[in-house]
């Protein structure tokens, strides 16, 4: 009976694993337009359209195509999701056959954050090439091409033939291929068999948990867990607790984020898991990390700075004290004013490392971080908040406020505007490359080895697999193992 039943099971499980898990990752397109200049419809200047030309030469027979490329999957796609070789900057190929592209611009945007991965379009021996463009779920852009007869002949014999668009995703639904999306009425008949499938495979397990007398499913454990650290990594863990609660109803989490460093001096059993932003300090040889994360952290300043870019060299100076007034670096006329973190935060840490090159921020001399306290030397205000919450609703509520932050946390709060550093955002490619400096490896630690069949063990190998990993990457962020240079992530041994 054991033996059938795992028959059943493990098909079972692959069968979901293809369909809800692979299959969450898809491309698709759609060629919303596709027509001869002439044909477009009335103008302002008739016929305007159809004088297009290309270094004065008037095109013989003009025609238009407007493409949209589409995220239609379930989870995020990153430019390494795109299957071609790491030195190919195209992540897609469009060719038009029977005619040859005379230019090609990119029309819209869901998110203006897509701008910057597009600067990469190109037009090489005839194809449109598109960059490795990372899509959030639901993102889209679309591009406009104008094309010409490649002989300089009218055709006179039809339509041309569809634009011709290819490339594969990693891991994506069926073999990965950017496929056609049309918009049809009623459900697909491949659909309704995979849900009809589904609903087979689900009732099959439901009656096989009943007859074992469990219903517990696969690397689930039971028990208490205590989850302390770092405040700015604290939405992802409590979303994938809660994820992870749904399915192991046996385990409950408890939370006391009190920061990095906090949590790791509260890290003193088996039955409590601290994460930090980055390394342990010394004098703690109990404690092993795991990489869970790549984190992107961002600077932030209240909207009426007017600043939106800053240099290394400006940003060491603002913290130095040097820069007490926008107006001297092109902003408004408004005092500088400093919100941190307190010592023994992570982003704190991060921040003093990666940006202010290892030089620690001078203390506070402020309590409301609009004035200085009474008998506090002169110059910038300073303060400090407890975490990251209360950061970026400091700086949201004081002008001419600059702090810093984890970056899924900031992106959604009104009144902030992000900065980039030397012209760089905070985007995985760019931290990634080099280019980006503000980030850090989020590590889950425990006190010890802790035991493989305990939920703080089950729960940190939620976090690495697709389940967990899709939850991290909707948060900003990126499962270390998909970095280009994975190594990024992971500690340096100890001297």
């Amino acid at each position: 009976m054991a033996l059938a039943s795992l028959g059943i099971l493990v098909p079972g499980i692959a069968a979901i694993y293809e369909f809800v898990v692979k299959g969450r990752k898809r491309l698709g397109y759609r060629v919303q337009m596709d027509t001869t200049a002439n044909d477009v419809g009335e103008t302002a200047a008739p016929g305007a359209l159809g004088e297009l030309s290309k270094d004065g030469v008037p095109l013989v027979d003009p025609s238009i195509v407007l493409l949209r490329i589409e995220n239609t999957g379930r989870t995020n796609i990153d430019e390494h999701d795109y299957a071609v070789r790491d030195d190919d900057k195209a992540g897609i190929r469009v060719s038009f056959p029977g005619r040859r592209v005379v230019g090609v611009v990119v029309t819209e945007l869901s998110d203006e954050n897509l701008r910057s991965s597009l600067s990469g379009l190109t037009v090489r021996d005839g194809l449109v090439e598109l960059p490795k463009v990372p899509m959030n779920r639901h993102d889209h852009y679309k591009v406009l091409a104008a094309l010409d007869s490649p002989h300089g002949v009218k055709k006179s014999d039809g339509p041309y033939p569809d634009p011709i668009v290819v490339g594969t995703i990693k891991g994506g639904v069926g073999d990965g291929r950017i496929i056609e999306t049309r918009s049809r009425t009623g459900t697909p008949r491949r659909a309704m068999a995979i849900i009809a499938f589904l609903a087979v495979l689900i009732v099959t397990q439901s009656l096989l948990f009943l007859r074992s007398g469990s219903a517990i499913p696969l690397d689930c454990a039971a028990g208490r867990l205590t989850v302390t650290g770092s405040t700015a990594f604290e939405p992802v863990v409590r979303e994938a607790a809660n994820s992870y609660q749904e399915a192991c109803t046996d385990a409950s989490f408890t939370f006391d984020m009190r920061g990095s460093g906090g949590g790791l001096l509260q890290l003193d059993g088996p039955d409590t898991l601290a994460f930090s932003d980055g390394e342990k300090p010394d004098g703690m040889p109990a404690l092993v990390p795991r990489p869970i994360a790549f984190v992107l952290f961002t600077l932030v300043v209240n909207a009426d700075t007017g600043v939106h870019d800053l240099t290394a060299a400006q940003i060491r100076g603002l913290y130095r004290g040097d820069i007490t007034n926008w107006k001297a670096i092109g902003g408004h006329d408004e005092p500088v004013r400093l919100i941190s973190r307190n010592p023994g935060s992570g982003t704190r840490a991060a921040f003093q490392r990666r940006v202010l090159a290892g030089v620690r921020e001078p203390g506070s001399n402020s309590d409301n971080c609009r004035d200085r306290d009474p008998g506090s030397p002169a110059g910038v205000v300073r303060c400090a908040r407890d975490s990251t919450e209360d950061v970026l609703r400091t700086v949201a509520d004081t002008p001419g406020s600059l702090g810093y932050s984890e970056l899924g946390a900031a992106t959604t709060r009104d009144g902030l505007a992000l900065v980039r550093i030397n012209g760089y955002p905070a985007t995985v490619p760019d931290a990634d490359n080099g280019t980006y400096p503000f980030w850090e490896t989020e590590l889950g630690y425990t006190h010890g080895d802790p035991d493989a069949h305990s939920l703080a063990a089950s729960f940190l190998r939620y976090l690495t697999n697709q389940l967990g990993a899709d939850i991290i990457r909707a948060h900003g962020d990126r499962p270390c193992a998909e970095l280009a240079n994975p190594q990024l992530c992971h500690p340096l041994p100890i001297a």
